[in-house]
């Protein structure tokens, strides 16, 4: 009985051993079952991850390539979605000190990962193109996106691991059950079978999750591929729309200026450079230190409220506002006019400006010669009416007078007085044939005359007259064609111009008279308005004196304009002059630099039977394909030259004054001939520019061109002998010639 008690005894504790050991045991698997379903837990967290961070990066670059706004809200659900499972699985894993740490550093490189995406959406609702190219071809984009997923990775591996390791010794604990199932008979038997279902089914469940895991992998990775297809393609397109973009806005010729709302500018083109001088880096306000600038008068300085930034930028959208820049260290002024538009965000608040220019210099040019000749025209009218109806007049009062002086004869006193109102009238009506003159409305009487013969006939009159201290030269072509003009108002034009010439060198100096055949082309005549382009006989008249501005240029011609003391000067001489010319048919032109003389240009038509054929008109024009450094300071003709050698076959840089003709050497631009104007503004001629020129290049070849002739330089003093030089205006053949001649003589 004690024996059976003891058996009892032993079986019961042994059953109650077993029994606290299955207990034991079955407290340890569902430990683990737990366990492995919190690896399962994070392992799916992680899984639903990761389609969140590559598509809140794809939306945030979509958003910047495309400006698509469904970017923009697909870019914040996910970004708000991917922040909440990152803090679910920070949670998750609060036990595991390890993991808690290396997911709080991956939970910083999600931060940097959306900021990424939220910086590229603001530089794409700012605009800045530049931004976004730099941002998307960095690598931080992608190093975060590594770096959280070498995190996610580490911890995908330690979880597995930890679940291999359960797995393992939930294996033991089977072996284990199975043997105190036959030990411990049928109870324990029981328990085993129950705990190795159980262990069964915690198996089957881990593959059935780790199955999905795949399939929701393979399912992932199929989108982000068809994702990235469609990238590719809108990145492709996006690609070809800005090349064909870029390629238009830098082919423009107008210049045009992007800013932002403090003046910075975020966008420049070409013709900016060259048209307002920008360079890269520079502000508005460093762009306005260059020049002054004037409204469309010339006159009245622009207030910085009125400038066209500062209008845009208020939020006016404007076209054609006119203004003039004067560069503060010389140079030639330019005639603009611009438009200019605000440039808004999503919020409808302006954000900067773009602003297009466009150079008129030209145009405003032809319109003031065109408003020059049209002046000349409207006062030649109303001083031929006034001169007639004087004439008309002073036929009664020198009829009158000549009464008077003979029937005063027997009273000396009053026939002095009536001979002194019959000399007054003598002179009224000189200074009406004058006006009548100008108005091309007097009385001429053309025939056929020997230019040349005139010349030196009217030479040798002038000797006396003009004083010793004044050089009279003349250079005379032997060819050169008759006139068919009035000879005696070709001599009083002469003299008009010698005595002019003798005033503007008080203390002495050089005349000069000149004439040569010379052809004016369609360019001159559409610079010049009112010249018929054809064949002419040039007489040119220059003296080395003191020269005149261009304000007194414009109202040379005009009656009664002259810079001469009250009495010295009636200013009748030039407007003569400009009359006889014009009722000949023929053209004025007047070249004149203040300190550098004035050379005036008649362009007379020769006699029928007179003109005789181009020798060169039959025979080939001479082209090339060097390169021409092109310094001219007038636009007009500026542009016409660069046209005609285009169209020769030679390839130009073009630049309106000396300074920036050596901005250009300096630069290292190739180049095969300097083409210069001997007279330009800015403080240096064309002679100093060559020098200039040749010390940074040696062996330059060089070609001059001025309005004055040639022998008008030379007897200046301002080039030396030998030197080529190409008198304006010239023809594309006699272009084309000397710069053939120019490039094979060497050394300039």
């Amino acid at each position: 009985m004690a024996t059976q008690r003891l058996i009892l005894g032993s079986g019961l504790a042994i059953l109650l051993a077993i029994s606290a050991a299955s207990i034991g045991l079955d407290v340890r698997a569902r430990n683990e079952v737990d366990s492995v379903d919190r690896t399962l837990g994070i392992l799916k967290k992680i899984s639903d991850m990761r389609p969140l961070l590559r598509g809140s990066e794809s939306a945030a670059r979509g958003f910047a390539l495309t400006g698509d706004a469904s970017f923009t809200d697909e870019y914040r659900e996910q970004s708000t979605a991917l922040t909440t499972a990152f803090d679910d699985l920070i949670a998750a894993v609060q036990s595991d000190p390890d993991e808690a740490r290396l997911l709080a550093d991956a939970k910083t490189q999600v931060d940097r990962g959306v900021a990424l995406g939220a910086e590229l959406i603001r530089l794409r609702n700012a605009g800045d193109a530049a931004g976004i190219a730099a941002l998307i071809s960095g690598s931080e984009s992608r190093t975060v996106m590594d770096k959280i997923g070498s995190a996610l990775e580490r911890i995908v591996a330690e979880e597995r691991r930890l679940l291999a390791v359960r797995s393992e010794q939930s294996k033991n604990n089977g072996r284990l059950l199975l043997a105190i199932d036959l030990a411990g008979v049928a109870l324990i038997l029981v328990l085993a079978t129950v705990m190795t279902l159980t262990t069964r089914r915690s198996r089957r469940e881990l593959q059935d999750s780790l199955t999905a895991t795949q399939a929701t992998n393979v399912s992932l990775e199929a989108k982000v591929a068809e994702r990235t297809k469609d990238l590719a393609a809108a990145l492709e397109e996006a690609r070809r729309s800005t090349a064909v973009m870029e390629t238009t806005f830098h082919s423009m010729a107008e210049a045009v200026l992007v800013i932002d709302g403090t003046g910075t500018v975020l966008l420049s083109n070409p013709a900016a450079e060259k048209m307002l001088r920008y360079k890269p880096g520079m502000t508005l306000q460093n762009l306005r230190g260059l020049s002054t600038v004037f409204t469309a008068d010339g006159v009245t300085l622009m207030a910085l409220e009125d400038m066209p930034s500062a209008r845009a930028l208020r939020g006016e959208e404007y076209d054609g506002l006119e203004f003039i820049a004067r560069p503060v260290r010389g140079g030639r002024q330019i005639h603009i006019v611009v438009s200019g538009r605000p440039l808004r965000d999503a919020e409808g608040q302006i954000t900067g400006a773009a602003l297009v220019y466009h150079d008129i210099t030209a145009s405003r040019e032809i319109e003031h010669q065109l408003q020059q000749s049209q002046k000349l025209d409207a006062i030649g009218k109303l001083t031929g009416g006034v001169a007639h109806d004087f004439n008309n007049m002073l036929t009664i009062i020198t009829g009158t007078t000549e009464t008077l002086v003979e029937s005063l004869r027997d009273e000396p006193q009053l026939a002095r007085t009536a001979e002194l109102i019959d000399r007054a009238a003598e002179r009224c009506r000189e200074l009406i044939q004058h006006l009548l003159a100008f108005a091309r409305r007097q009385p001429l009487e053309p025939r056929t005359v020997d230019i040349n013969g005139t010349v030196l006939d009217i030479a040798k009159l002038l000797r006396p007259t003009l004083g010793e201290q004044i050089e009279i030269n003349s250079a005379l072509s032997a060819d050169v064609a008759n006139v068919h003009i009035d000879p005696s108002q070709l001599a009083n034009s002469l003299l008009n111009m010698a005595i002019n010439a003798r005033d503007a060198m008080p203390d002495g100096g050089k005349l000069l008279f000149e004439t040569s055949n010379i052809d004016l082309d369609e360019a001159y005549a559409t610079a010049n308005p009112g010249v018929a382009p054809g064949r002419y006989v040039l007489l040119a008249v220059s003296d080395t004196g003191s020269g005149m501005s261009q304000a007194v240029q414009d109202k040379v011609f005009e009656p009664f304009f002259t810079t001469k003391e009250v009495g010295k000067g009636s200013g009748l001489g030039m407007s003569m002059v400009y009359g006889f010319v014009k009722q000949s048919g023929g053209h004025i032109k007047i070249y004149s630099e203040q300190g550098h003389g004035t050379t005036i240009k008649l362009y007379l038509p020769p006699a029928r039977g007179q003109v005789v054929a181009e020798a060169a008109a039959t025979a080939p024009v001479p082209r090339g394909s060097e390169t021409i450094l092109v310094v001219e300071d007038d636009a007009l003709v500026r542009n016409y030259v660069t046209a005609q050698l285009a169209s020769l076959g030679y390839k130009t840089i073009a630049a309106p004054d000396s300074r920036a003709a050596l901005a250009i050497v300096d630069k290292g631009e190739k180049f095969d001939l300097l083409f210069t104007d001997v007279i330009m503004p800015g403080g240096m001629n064309g002679r100093q520019l060559a020098d200039e020129v040749a010390k940074r290049r040696p062996g330059v070849r060089v070609l001059y061109t001025s309005g004055y002739t040639e022998n008008a330089i030379v007897h200046h003093g301002r080039l030396d002998e030998g030197v080529l030089l190409l008198a304006k205006p010239y023809r594309k053949a006699l272009l084309a010639k000397m710069i053939q001649q120019a490039l094979g003589s060497g050394p300039g």
